[in-house]
């Protein structure tokens, strides 16, 4: 429920009680005392998805749009009247818990931190995870995404484009860009300084074997799921006025780790990772904008007057039609990761049989495949297995020295590539045996 206050300017009292009684809402109309235009103070319970269809009633029937409005939230309303009005919206709306327009520009623009806050805050998190990459530790990684302050400006333009509120708008689309180029460049260089104090001693090729690293260098459809997938989670969450920090993390997933990686690429002159890495930030920039949009649309958000309702129909469409010839030709990359991904695997799987053949002759019976691990090369769209580790157990005593051929053999996968047996002595000690 909602608690809502409005002051109302003279001449207007019979025609807000009036709609206030056409409603059946359960108000409290009190005397105005001071010196200004009012002359009256009107406060009312609402239900949440009441709250935007009883306003514009309201201004229809001669409050103007900037008349003092207050609207709160209330935890407890005791009012028969109140339970019954909630009952008639809950039957009513498409959307029970939908938060009036003026409440979610709110929240939209509350959510958006001043400059110099989102400046420190996004400085700190991508700081906390370029360190995470490099450590190649989820957990660091994950504290990044908690103080990311990024589902602001990316809600602030859904919501500004819906209403055809400019100001809200723009200042949504300079926070995301700003947040993009700044991100890049503390991300470059936090890592080359690592890298200048040898703090971080690795090669490009161990670079790119890193885990953290290694997973956003091609970006497939499955990416593209995530950051849609974050987009509706925050408009929904931002339009049903839910907590929107934990949807906040969801959004910063797609965001904060792969511009950590941009700059660790850029700092080891890594052309192919800053390349797969860009190409994943801007399919999420655009994916969560979109999808934002779409909900945020779908759900009933427009300007209350019909002139600004046409204005932002119109560019609600057109940004919703750019957004998706990006991701569109974006797309196009995500694909053929999406393939090579697959390739990749299909790669893999032979390999395995291939070991497992090998394993399943006589001359091998004693032996036991403990591990098996296929590199497939240090950069994105590289299938062909490069080196092929295979750990077996033996019983102690015996040896086999030609299994790496072997396997070389049925692999065939060509002359470049390395096979290495590693293996461990295995003694088993049973109640029967001892």
């Amino acid at each position: 429920m909602r608690l809502v206050q409005i002051t109302i300017p003279a001449g207007k009292r019979e025609a807000i009680r009036s709609v206030l009684d056409d409603e059946g809402v359960d108000y409290v109309l009190t005397d105005e005392s001071s010196d200004r235009e009012y002359t009256s103070v009107v406060t009312f319970p609402l239900p949440v998805n009441a709250v935007e269809s009883v306003l514009d009633e309201l201004h229809d029937a001669g409050l103007p749009d900037d008349a003092y409005t207050v609207v709160v939230d209330a935890e407890t309303v005791i009012s028969r009247r109140a339970d019954a009005l909630e009952e008639r919206y809950a039957e009513e709306e498409a959307v029970p818990d939908r938060i009036s327009r003026e409440e979610i520009a709110t929240r939209a623009g509350d959510l958006s931190p001043a400059l110099a806050t989102f400046v420190a805050m996004t400085a700190a998190s991508v700081v906390i995870a370029t360190a995470g990459v490099l450590l190649d530790s989820p957990a660091v990684v994950v504290g990044s995404m908690v103080i990311a302050p990024l589902i602001g400006p990316a809600m602030a333009t859904s919501v500004g484009t819906v209403l055809a509120d400019r100001s809200l708008f723009e200042r949504g689309v300079r926070l995301q860009v700003l947040g993009f180029v700044l991100g890049i460049a503390v991300a470059a260089a936090f890592a080359y300084l690592l890298k200048s104090l040898h703090f971080v001693n690795v090669g490009p090729e161990e670079l790119v074997t890193i885990g953290e690293i290694g997973e956003r260098l091609a970006p497939d459809f499955l990416s593209l799921a995530v950051a849609l997938a974050a987009g509706f989670a925050g408009a929904y969450s931002l339009s049903s006025g839910v907590p929107s920090s934990l949807v906040g993390v969801a959004i910063a997933v797609a965001l904060v780790p792969p511009t950590a990686v941009i700059g660790v690429g850029i700092a080891w002159g890594l052309p192919a990772v800053v390349a797969g890495s860009t190409v994943l930030v801007l399919v999420n920039f655009l994916s969560i904008n979109l999808a934002a949009l779409a909900v945020l649309w779908y759900q009933g958000y427009r300007p209350r007057q019909l002139f600004y309702e046409d204005r932002a129909r119109t560019a609600t469409i057109k940004r919703i039609a750019v957004l998706a010839a990006a991701i569109a030709v974006l797309s196009v990359f995500l694909g053929g990761a999406t393939y090579f991904s697959y390739q990749g695997s299909v790669v893999e799987q032979q390999v395995r049989s291939d070991v497992g053949t090998v394993l399943d002759r006589p001359a091998y019976d004693h032996l036991e495949l403990l591990q098996l691990t296929v590199e497939q090369g240090g950069l994105p769209f590289a299938p062909d297995p490069q080196r092929v580790v295979v750990t077996v157990g033996h019983p102690p005593g015996r040896s086999y020295p030609g299994l790496a051929d072997d396997l070389f053999a049925e692999i065939q996968t060509g002359e470049d590539l390395a096979v290495e047996v590693r293996f461990v002595e295995v003694q088993v000690r049973t109640p029967a045996s001892g």
